[in-house]
C-alpha cells in the first residue's frame, strides 16, 4: 500500500512494524494535534483504571460514573513541542508546568493529562470561570 493509500485511511499498512518505524500520525487531522487518533487503530483502547490518580478517583466518585466518561478522549499531546493537554471548552492547549516530570507511559501520561485539564477547568485562571461565577444557580 502507497504512503498515500495509508494517509487517505486505507486498511492496514504493508510493514507490520509501520507504526514503531514511523511517527504514525497519517492523517491530515493527527499531524496537526500532534498525536494518534487512538481509535482509528483500536476501538477497544481502555484507559488503565489501575494508573487512575487519586483526585480523578474523587472525581469519578462524586460524579457518580462508573469510569472516565468523557475524560476517556483526553489524552497527552503536544503544541509546539511542549507536552499539552486539549481543552475543548476553550478550543485550545493547557501546556504542562515547564519542569513537570512526566512519566514515560503514555497511560500514566493520559491519566496526567486528564489530571491537569480538570485541574484548569476547575481553577479561576480558566476563561470559562467567570461565566460560572456569574451564572451559576446554587
Amino acid at each position: 500500500m502507497s504512503d498515500e493509500a495509508q494517509k487517505d485511511g486505507g486498511s492496514e499498512p504493508e510493514d507490520v512494524d509501520y507504526y514503531l518505524k514511523s511517527s504514525g500520525l497519517d492523517t491530515d487531522r493527527e499531524l496537526e494535534i500532534g498525536q494518534h487518533i487512538g481509535y482509528r487503530y483500536d476501538v477497544n483502547l481502555v484507559p488503565e483504571y489501575s494508573l487512575m490518580t487519586p483526585l480523578l478517583e474523587r472525581y469519578i466518585e462524586h460524579m457518580g460514573w462508573q469510569d472516565l466518561n468523557w475524560m476517556e478522549d483526553v489524552h497527552m499531546g503536544y503544541e509546539e513541542g511542549r507536552p499539552a493537554v486539549f481543552d475543548r471548552n476553550i478550543n485550545g492547549w493547557v501546556a504542562v508546568p515547564e519542569g513537570m516530570e512526566l512519566p514515560d507511559s503514555q497511560q500514566e501520561r493520559d491519566m496526567v493529562a486528564r489530571e491537569l485539564l480538570l485541574k484548569f477547568q476547575m481553577s479561576p485562571e480558566h476563561p470559562l470561570y467567570d461565566l460560572g461565577e456569574r451564572h451559576k444557580k446554587f
